[in-house]
């Protein structure tokens, strides 16, 4: 959690960044936190939507399909607040397990850095849809794995955009592999 603290501790609020088949189990950990999640405006959005707000969350709807410039001001605005916020890196559609710079653009438009993390569990169903959802199986053991923060400047390029992306994914993908170790443990 060291890696978590350090940003309460220098004054800013979190983008949390995980992958979209994870959703459940994270949303779950990081309950009450008030924290702001982009949630698609499809018909499957809505029940992520109802399911966030339940454990203590709000939902902004958007994607970067369909009202995603609109999310995203309403989200630098909440950043601005102090609310933390919360992305699925390879949503709404995927190709899962690919980072997309959403997270990043936020992270250079309010100063916030990116906090790229999973929640692993031992034993979960896989839904058949895209992006593999994870549902945890009852009493499984879990565990939490989180990265370094990552942090925009306000005047990155887009080359500078490109470069963290390439970070991001690097980092995801290490935190995958790290949990499958554990999970196979």
């Amino acid at each position: 959690m060291e890696n978590h603290d350090s940003i309460g501790r220098s004054g800013k609020a979190p983008i949390y960044a995980t992958w979209h088949d994870r959703v459940l189990l994270s949303t779950y950990f990081w309950r009450n936190r008030g924290m702001n999640i982009m949630v698609s405006k499809s018909f499957d959005g809505e029940y992520l939507a109802r399911v966030v707000q339940r454990f203590g969350h709000y939902a902004i709807r958007g994607s970067s399909s369909r009202g995603g410039v609109k999310a995203l001001v309403a989200m630098i605005k909440r950043m601005r607040e102090g609310m933390p916020m919360g992305f699925a890196l390879d949503g709404p559609r995927g190709p899962r397990y690919e980072a997309k710079q959403g997270s990043l653009v936020l992270a250079k438009k309010t100063g916030f850095p990116v906090l790229p993390f999973i929640v692993e569990s031992k034993r979960y169903w896989q839904l058949g849809s895209w992006d593999k959802m994870q549902i945890p199986k009852p009493f499984t053991d879990a565990m939490v794995f989180i990265d370094l923060p990552i942090y925009v400047d306000a005047d990155a390029t887009d080359a500078d955009l490109d470069a963290k992306q390439v970070e991001l994914q690097r980092s995801m993908d290490e935190l995958v592999a790290k949990g499958k170790a554990w999970r196979e443990s």
